[in-house]
């Protein structure tokens, strides 16, 4: 019987999450038969995610918004009742992935109000409120990477609240992400404070930068000489996963040298990435282009439920393990096909994740080739 290709992606060293949740996915057994089967080890949401869910109209949502508005709850308070549900639910499913995992498995994230997005302190009121309110040592709180949000995070890693920082799009910006982390560890050493349960991603967004930039390219080449209209076209969709690729690089360099030795050796974790926004949105790339092309260890993949069906159903059909060779290269303009996992400075086997404490795995990186 052919493999779980999810269990192997963890085997490599990459956690495979869900990007979405719903009342109906808990309640009909689907999330913890995934969780069960080794395809998934943790959930990502967001305020659009569960309206969207709430919307629907349907499974329990109707009669609970029906019950808290009897109650005279505003339509805040029953949106912030109904998520705050669904996430202590879906936590109590992965707390036995949690347990036996070692610091990247068995999460499950809730954002603070986007509202605050520019709101320093709002923001750290907000994070506060919802750690307490849910009570899991498996939440994320999810912040995002705005200036705001910056110091929010170091505070709120000071205070032992684990942070999933989203809204991350580049490497100058991801190194901010980094600090700010690194900083809260810090303080939290200086005082002689536990890192025991203190857990952290950030999340780096990627396919929506070919978006932004395929649409730039075409406009330059709606105009340019033959040959340059060519060359511009021939670079779409290779921006976002080179620029994932940099940011790796970037996260090897942060947690993985030398200068993150003593807080490693005082118990801290890395700060793992995730990657985000892993949906293919051109139909004319590969509905997997943003796992096949970023297969890789100690990372995460969170995808959107319609891509990690594509996944599955591509991975029972193909004969080839989706973590022993290249991704194929594009035909419609994508990355050269060349994957995380496969560019090894020194050859070395990859072995299971690192235990807390333990140094994460070394001698492994990107080589890019030039897309130019």
């Amino acid at each position: 019987m052919k493999k779980n290709p999810c269990v192997e992606l963890h085997e490599l060293g990459q956690s495979v999450w869900l990007d979405t949740i719903s009342d109906g996915l808990i309640r009909s057994g689907e999330l913890k038969r995934l969780i069960d089967s080794g395809t998934l080890y943790g959930v990502t949401s967001n305020p659009t995610i569960f309206k969207n869910a709430i919307a629907g109209n349907k499974d329990s949502y109707p009669d609970e918004i029906m019950r808290l508005a009897s109650a005279g709850k505003s339509a805040g308070e029953i949106f912030d009742e109904l998520s705050a549900r669904d996430i202590v639910r879906t936590a109590d499913l992965l707390a036995e992935t949690f347990r036996r995992g070692t610091g990247r498995d068995g999460f499950v994230s809730l954002e603070v109000k986007p509202s605050l997005a520019f709101d320093t302190d709002g923001t750290i009121v907000e994070a506060r409120r919802l750690w307490k309110k849910i009570q899991r040592p498996n939440l994320f709180v999810k912040v995002p990477a705005t200036p705001a949000g910056i110091p929010a995070i170091e505070a709120l890693i000071a205070e032992g609240i684990s942070i999933n920082v989203t809204l991350t799009f580049s490497a100058p910006q991801y190194v901010t992400v980094a600090e700010a982390f690194k900083r809260g560890i810090d303080r939290r050493i200086g005082a002689g404070l536990p890192l025991d349960g203190l857990h952290s991603v950030a999340s780096i967004f990627v396919s929506r930068l070919d978006t932004s930039v395929d649409k730039e390219l075409e406009e330059k080449a709606r105009n340019a000489p033959p040959a340059e209209k060519d060359r511009l076209l021939s670079l779409r969709g290779r921006a976002a996963v080179a620029n994932a690729l940099h940011v790796w690089e970037e996260y090897r360099s942060q947690f993985f040298g030398p200068g993150y030795e003593d807080r490693r050796e005082a118990g801290a974790r890395p700060q793992w990435l995730l990657w985000a926004s892993t949906g293919t949105k051109n139909p004319a790339y590969s509905d997997v282009k943003y796992v096949e092309e970023l297969e890789g260890p100690d990372t995460i993949n969170t995808m959107p439920r319609e891509t990690l069906d594509t996944f599955l159903e591509r991975s029972s059909r193909n004969d080839r393990s989706p973590c022993s060779s290249a991704a194929d290269p594009n035909p419609n303009g994508g990355s050269d096909g060349t994957r995380v996992h496969r560019a090894r400075a020194d050859g070395e086997k990859h072995g299971p994740p690192p235990a807390r404490g333990e140094a994460p795995h070394r001698g492994l990186g990107p080589r890019l080739r030039s897309n130019s």
